[in-house]
């Protein structure tokens, strides 16, 4: 049996020598995947409700999370997914009861979504570094055994994932990451995120963000998208966002403009200290995601040395779009 050890030597080799294949359609190199667009549904088993678990469970005096637990009796490792802006855990609901089978599943909604505390900015600052910390002591406080354990982690949970596994390579078995920043390299980025990094127009940004919630919860996912690659958000997610946004006395565009406000700061740290990064990592992007160009997920994969899959046809929500893939790469991680 391969030991963990040998796990971490086999990827700081693998960093070292990986290949890079040049894609067809513009000639970018990196070690790429290019998969097929075509939606699966994500096989929920209806009889596995009982399973699944939402309520809160207190990091400390300030936070409380809500969290969602699909048990398995016997389960082969641990999985946890990670949401990004404006979701909550019930992107990741349908995916986590199809892997419960085999895995035990974790999600949380992050402090400032859903239905999780929003302390004072006096208090926390809504960094990518304090969101790793939360990360790191819900892995702790929840007793889950990081030696089996994948990370899937998109959008804003990605940065914090990756600089806990700076701090921490044994944080997990495996990370899966993508459609993030993790650098600071704003012309790959929307212009109204751009515009949230930096200067004056922050404010209007949050404020605007907070004006249009419906037209978000209804159009983000599928934005940019031609009509043919549309997809349906199930009702419930979309009741749970709506009702989670004003949550508190912070809404959730107060949380993100928050987070992006020390978004520079912390993509930098990272940028500077990734050649300490030896937990295994996969990158999976969607090849027409309009928010964070695949261009920046093509860098880090090649900066960090790892695998990079391409997903043609696929925007920023690759699990909302075609959550099979998203299952298959989870199933992957544990061979």
């Amino acid at each position: 049996m391969t030991t963990r050890s040998e796990k971490f030597d086999a990827h700081r080799r693998e960093r070292a020598d990986v290949a890079t294949v040049t894609t067809a359609e513009d000639g970018i190199l990196a070690p790429v995947a290019v998969l097929s667009s075509t939606p699966a549904p994500a096989g929920v088993l209806s009889e596995q409700d009982g399973k699944l678990e939402i309520g809160l469970f207190e990091i400390d005096s300030d936070i409380a999370l809500r969290r969602m637990v699909v048990h398995n009796p016997s389960p082969k490792g641990t999985v946890l997914f990670l949401h990004g802006f404006p979701e909550t855990l019930y992107a990741w609901k349908d995916i986590s009861l199809a892997l419960a089978e085999d895995y035990e599943i974790h999600a949380f909604d992050w402090p400032g979504y859903g239905l999780s505390s929003r302390p004072a900015v006096e208090r926390f600052s809504y960094a990518p570094k304090d969101y790793a910390r939360v990360l790191n002591d819900y892995i702790a406080k929840a007793d889950i055994d990081t030696s089996k354990l994948t990370i899937y982690a998109t959008d804003i949970g990605a940065l914090p994932a990756l600089l806990l596994a700076l701090e921490k390579p044994d944080i997990a078995q495996a990370l899966i990451v993508g459609d993030f920043a993790p650098f600071d390299r704003p012309a790959y980025m929307y212009e109204s995120l751009q515009m949230l990094k930096a200067g004056p127009a922050m404010d209007q940004v949050r404020a605007i963000l907070n004006k249009n919630r419906d037209e978000i919860l209804e159009n983000t996912f599928t934005r940019g998208l031609p009509e043919q690659a549309h997809f349906k958000v199930s009702r419930e997610f979309k009741d749970d966002m709506s009702r989670g946004w004003s949550h508190g006395a912070m809404t959730t565009a107060d949380a993100f403009s928050h987070y992006y406000s020390h978004f520079t700061r912390d993509q930098d740290q990272f940028e500077s200290q990734m050649t300490r990064l030896n937990t295994p990592v996969k990158v999976v992007w969607g090849e027409k995601d309009l928010y964070i160009n695949k261009e920046m997920g093509v860098e880090f994969a090649k900066k960090a040395g790892a695998e990079l899959t391409l997903l043609s046809g696929i925007g920023h929500f690759p699990h909302l779009q075609n959550p099979k893939q998203t299952i298959d790469e989870v199933r992957a991680s544990f061979t």
